[in-house]
This record gives structure tokens, C-alpha cells and sequence, in this order.
């Protein structure tokens, strides 16, 4: 039996998609001081603009070994002190930060031609921080975070179905506590870099990076 080759036009296909970047320019003089002031902004006009899942972030983690894994997680809070997001703590992000806690998050507003890149440490937030966000959460949501082994292999969805059912049984109407194994993250930023698209991919990128001085700013090359 012969192999079969893929359709030789498909990579040019692809090659061939292309968007020019002419929505608006980044200059330096437009930037808060601040990369947690220029995020806000940046954050609420996504918001503004009817961005699906404006706080929907690429979150990348890896091993000691520097096996990487990436996935999409939401950001649920940001501050001075950095950016926050919750999750199961047997979960493989979970496990890698607590091999590695340097991690980076990415913001990709695309339809705004902007995306912003955050690199930084990840450390466990206080479960007081964990308790009162978990108790916001819709009861289903809740009842959901006991029910799945994150990131583990299962044989079927009805088992999760099922083990959904049960635990809406056993809760009944009564208080739904925190899992032990439910916690949250916040990343510290290192650098926190603010990307615009631009005519010709003559894209406008500026660097925050920190010191002990506070925040430097850089242009870098598209």
C-alpha cells in the first residue's frame, strides 16, 4: 500500500492567510508609566469591545526538565502584586508549577491586532483568597470541582455525569465546601510586554521589565 501524501497546494493554502495590522500604532508616549495601569486599559477596552473571554489567558508551565505544557486558563483577579487564576491542585499545570514556578500567560486580543505577554513566578494564594472566590462561583460550577480529576485519563463522560449526579444528591441544598484539592495562583510579573499589529508586520512591541528601581520601558523589534 502506498503512503499518502498530503495535498501539496495545503501548506500554501495556509501561507497564503494573511491580515494587515492597520487598526492602530503604540508609541511610547501612550504608555502608563505603570504595566499594571497600561494592562487595565488595555483590558478594559478588550472588555468594551465586545472581546469573547476577555480575560480568557495562554497559560505555559513545565516541568524541572523544561517539559512544556500550555493550555487556556481565566484570569480571575490583577494587582500590583500580579495576575490570578484558580484550579485543581492535582492537575498537571498544579504539579509543574510546584516543579517550576515560572510560568508565562499570554492575552491574545486579536481582533484588537494587540496581544500582551506576561512572564513571571507563580506562587499558591491563601486558601482565605481560595474560599471566598470558590464561594462566588455558580453551585454547579462548585459541585463541578469535585467532581473531575483534572488532567487524568477516564474511560467516559457518563462517569463524570454520574459522579455529578451523586454529588448534587449528597450536597443537596446544604453548603458546598472548598475541595482540599482546589486552590489558586498568583504570577508575579518579571516582564510584561504589550504587542500591537502594525501595516507591513512593522509591529509596535514595548517591554516592561523590573528592577529595584521599579518599572523599565524598551521598544523591541517586530
Amino acid at each position: 500500500m502506498g503512503t499518502t501524501r498530503p495535498d501539496a497546494n495545503m501548506t500554501d493554502d495556509i501561507g497564503g492567510l494573511r491580515r494587515h495590522y492597520e487598526r492602530a500604532q503604540l508609541r511610547v508616549e501612550d504608555l502608563a508609566p505603570d504595566p499594571i495601569a497600561q494592562f487595565k486599559h488595555w483590558f478594559d477596552e478588550a472588555a468594551a469591545e465586545g472581546v469573547v473571554e476577555p480575560n480568557a489567558m495562554s497559560l505555559a508551565t513545565a516541568t524541572s526538565s523544561g517539559e512544556t505544557t500550555l493550555r487556556t486558563v481565566l484570569l480571575k483577579g490583577y494587582s500590583d502584586e500580579g495576575f490570578l487564576f484558580f484550579t485543581n491542585l492535582e492537575s498537571t499545570k498544579a504539579k509543574q508549577i510546584a516543579e517550576n514556578p515560572h510560568v508565562s500567560l499570554l492575552f491574545p486580543w486579536i481582533t484588537l491586532e494587540r496581544q500582551v505577554i506576561i512572564n513571571g513566578t507563580a506562587a499558591r494564594v491563601p486558601m482565605t483568597e481560595v474560599a471566598r472566590y470558590f464561594l462566588s462561583r455558580p453551585r454547579e460550577s462548585r459541585i463541578a470541582a469535585w467532581v473531575s480529576p483534572q488532567s487524568r485519563v477516564i474511560d467516559a463522560r457518563r462517569l463524570l455525569e454520574m459522579k455529578f449526579e451523586e454529588m448534587l444528591r449528597k450536597f443537596g441544598e446544604g453548603e458546598i465546601p472548598v475541595p482540599s484539592f482546589w486552590g489558586g495562583y498568583r504570577v508575579a510579573p518579571g516582564t510584561i510586554e504589550f504587542w500591537q499589529g502594525g501595516p507591513h508586520r512593522l509591529h509596535d512591541r514595548f517591554l516592561y521589565t523590573r528592577d529595584e528601581a521599579g518599572w523599565r520601558i524598551a521598544r523591541l523589534a517586530p
